[in-house]
């Protein structure tokens, strides 16, 4: 069913674009990467069994094939009214941070290739900052597409799957490391964990970006200062989804500039699948690790900037 709506155009690497699937939920629109999607399927089609003392957004867990994954009903997580006929709904399989997810939703319009610099970044007064779940809004034709901040519901769900900061206790003793280090991460929930990991990790200049846009105007403003690149920027970690600017997009910026193509760029996103990594190597990342693997993230940054 996926592979009848999905565009036949691949995507080239570092273009600044995504093939983005458009869905509802009680009539309103949202949208999610392709890249995050495995499948879509009728709703219904498999038996899914309740699990007691589970999530109340858990509808509870079915085998599609030969995995048990959960399902998480979408309407009762936003607030939203429940499906009018379950028979036309949907159920999107994902698979980012290495868990396979089903999310109920009541309708697929379509799949379209579009630019990052089409999806804004949302108001944090009006799309509620780290609680919200907006990522980015798309505008098309006469449509405002929320993006869904997939990880973090299933962070809400399950806070294990998530960033464990303290994971970074088995690193021992931390000295304080004063060398700039620029982030880019559209989550605000995972930019807080992520600061607070580098920090506890002793890195205490850090400077966060919401999307790739804003990190290559640091870099620009940085070389544009006169001083060398590296005194003023020792590493990048970007994640690869984001509004405006993807990660790609800002390492093939970097890797095509005389002055920064030996910056160590590490990506770290939940969407390190065998085609996106093949991706991130031909664009030339220095590494690439699989949210929420923090204490590793941490040991590729000591490893490339200490």
């Amino acid at each position: 069913m996926l592979e009848n709506l999905k565009s036949e155009i691949l995507l080239e690497s570092g273009t600044n674009e995504l093939e983005l699937m458009e869905f509802t939920v009680a009539g309103q629109h949202f949208g999610i990467n392709v890249a995050k999607v495995n499948e879509i399927i009728k709703y219904g089609l498999f038996p899914i069994t309740p699990m007691p003392n589970s999530n109340p957004f858990v509808e509870g867990v079915f085998k599609p094939r030969d995995e048990i994954m959960t399902v998480v009903n979408l309407a009762s997580y936003m607030g939203l009214p429940p499906s009018e006929d379950e028979e036309k709904d949907i159920l999107i399989i994902t698979t980012f941070n290495k868990v396979h997810t089903a999310f109920h939703v009541h309708n697929v319009e379509a799949i379209q290739r579009i630019s990052w610099t089409l999806i804004e970044k949302p108001d944090a007064a009006i799309y509620g900052g780290e609680e919200g779940l907006a990522t980015g809004i798309a505008k098309l034709e006469d449509r405002l597409i929320t993006m869904v901040d997939f990880e973090k519901i299933i962070v809400d769900i399950s806070p294990s799957s998530g960033i464990q900061i303290s994971d970074l206790d088995n690193l021992g003793h931390r000295n304080k490391v004063s060398k700039p280090v620029l982030m880019a991460e559209d989550s605000p929930m995972l930019e807080r964990l992520l600061l607070e990991s580098l920090e506890k990790a002793g890195y205490v200049n850090v400077t966060c970006c919401h999307n790739g846009l804003e990190a290559w105007q640091k870099l620009v403003e940085a070389k544009k200062s006169g001083k060398p690149i590296e005194e003023q920027v020792s590493i990048v970690i970007t994640d690869i989804e984001m509004p405006q600017m993807d990660g790609h997009r800002l390492l093939k910026q970097i890797r095509e500039d005389p002055e920064m193509r030996k910056l160590p760029v590490i990506v770290f996103s939940s969407l390190i699948t065998e085609e996106m990594y093949e991706k991130g190597k031909k664009l030339g990342a220095t590494a690439q690790i699989t949210k929420p693997e923090i204490a590793s993230l941490v040991h590729l940054i000591d490893t490339h900037i200490l």
